[in-house]
């Protein structure tokens, strides 16, 4: 039979308490994490995906580049964009490219 000591009763539960602390702190930590960068870039990238799957040709579009222009073919991961009134200035690039897009009239 083992017999405790107020002050190791003590000292036994101040640690019990002191991990639940730290537990507390990093839930605390993660929940923080959760939803002040992981949920928000969830939701940027569900806006890119829907945006992407929006585009058609003839759409106008801005690139992250900072150029205009128009969409004239759409493959699976790149399209074609024609920028300026110059029809002979038509380039490829990524889907991933295009961070906003203005419907065709």
């Amino acid at each position: 039979m083992i017999l405790l000591t107020e002050g190791a009763v003590a000292a036994n539960g101040g640690a019990g308490s002191m991990i639940m602390t730290i537990v507390i702190y990093v839930v605390f930590i993660i929940a923080m994490m959760y939803f002040l960068a992981i949920r928000p870039q969830k939701k940027q990238q569900k806006k890119q995906e829907e945006l992407m799957s929006s585009l058609e040709n003839g759409d106008y579009i801005l690139t992250s580049s900072g150029f205009y222009g128009t969409v004239i073919d759409i493959t699976d991961d790149t399209v074609i964009v024609e920028f300026g009134n110059n029809k002979n200035c038509r380039i490829p690039m990524k889907k991933e490219a295009i961070i906003e897009v203005e419907k065709a009239q």
